[in-house]
């Protein structure tokens, strides 16, 4: 991004203090994403500036534009939400999708039964974990023909229970657990893709 070149030192120091804020504001996303909205930021003010150019001086027109913008940690609050949840559902990558939510947690009901979701998959990580510690108490339980339990039951009350996968208990829950981290993602893609969506425009 080029940066504007003002003549009046107080303004060129009150622009780059400003464009300082936005690139921290924006630093959780994309370096594409980060400089798409540097650029179009950068863009307006120089706009802006050229109009008012021969009425104003500098320092007031851009005191006038930073009060129209506003303060990027809150102004560009919608529009890094946005780019970070379409990040997250291109990439499909955990650490970008538990980013995602944490910006869209105040967005909509939706976000938080994602995020809980989510939070959901941990039980495949911790019943992986378990059988390892636990080979004999873990499993998937059967009793006289009918579902037990998946997980750990107390085996003292259920003496005739058998575990039915095993060895397979460790890849089929990882497989189940992977499937359902897909399928979430896949349908969070899906609400981003169809909800109406609020556009930042400078």
């Amino acid at each position: 991004m080029k940066f504007i070149e003002f003549k009046d030192p107080s303004a060129q120091k009150l622009y780059r203090n400003y464009i300082k804020q936005a690139e921290k504001a924006t630093k959780v996303l994309s370096t594409e994403d980060q400089e798409d909205i540097l650029m179009e930021m950068n863009s307006h003010i120089y706009e802006a500036v050229q109009k008012d150019e021969n009425r104003s001086s500098e320092i007031e027109i851009l005191v006038n534009i930073i009060d129209q913008l506003g303060v990027p940690e809150e102004t560009l609050k919608p529009l890094i939400a946005d780019k970070k949840m379409d990040q997250a559902t291109q990439t499909f990558n955990p650490i970008h999708i538990a980013k995602a939510l944490i910006l869209n947690i105040t967005n909509g009901v939706a976000y938080i039964i994602f995020a809980l979701l989510y939070l959901s998959l941990l039980l495949g990580v911790f019943l992986i974990g378990a059988k390892v510690m636990h080979p004999q108490e873990v499993g998937l339980f059967f009793e006289s023909g009918s579902l037990l339990v998946l997980g750990i039951p107390n085996l003292e009350y259920h003496p005739e229970a058998v575990e039915l996968l095993g060895n397979w208990f460790i890849p089929v829950i990882a497989l189940v657990t992977v499937l359902l981290y897909f399928l979430i993602t896949f349908l969070l893609k899906l609400k981003n893709h169809f909800k109406n969506e609020n556009q930042f425009n400078f």
